[in-house]
């Protein structure tokens, strides 16, 4: 389909924000959505002014401002491929930050809105894809 966009293996995760963001914008142009930007180097003085202007800094990666299904909206939390968010019993792997990504997806879906892990693109784009169709 679109060339840039195909599955590759052992991809950062900025680069898989990136593939969401261009297949966002190809295929849904009229979709509004907005992205984090927390792989852009700022300055410490930058980085303390973005710091302060958030609730926390838990917020998914990306935000599709498109109303579906019965949700206000749909947030994702892109990780890259290979990502482990569950142990084997099914519970959410210690890492401090996916917890509390964790805690913030369940705190959003509280508020009427979907919001998901996406491991790798592949997934994301089927989340998105079902979410707008």
């Amino acid at each position: 389909m679109i060339g840039i966009l195909e599955h590759m293996t052992g991809v950062k995760e900025e680069t898989v924000h990136l593939q969401v963001c261009r297949y966002i914008s190809i295929q849904y142009p009229h979709v509004l959505f907005n992205t984090d930007l927390s792989g852009i180097k700022l300055t410490q003085g930058q980085a303390v002014k973005a710091k302060r202007m958030r609730a926390c800094r838990a917020f998914p990666d990306i935000v599709i401002y498109e109303p579906r299904k019965g949700y206000h909206g749909l947030f994702l939390e892109l990780k890259r491929e290979g990502t482990r968010l569950l142990k084997k019993d099914g519970t959410i792997v210690s890492n401090a930050h996916i917890q509390e990504q964790e805690e913030m997806l369940k705190n959003l879906r509280k508020r009427g809105f979907k919001a998901e892990f996406a491991i790798g693109f592949d997934q994301a784009k089927g989340i998105i894809d079902s979410y707008l169709r």
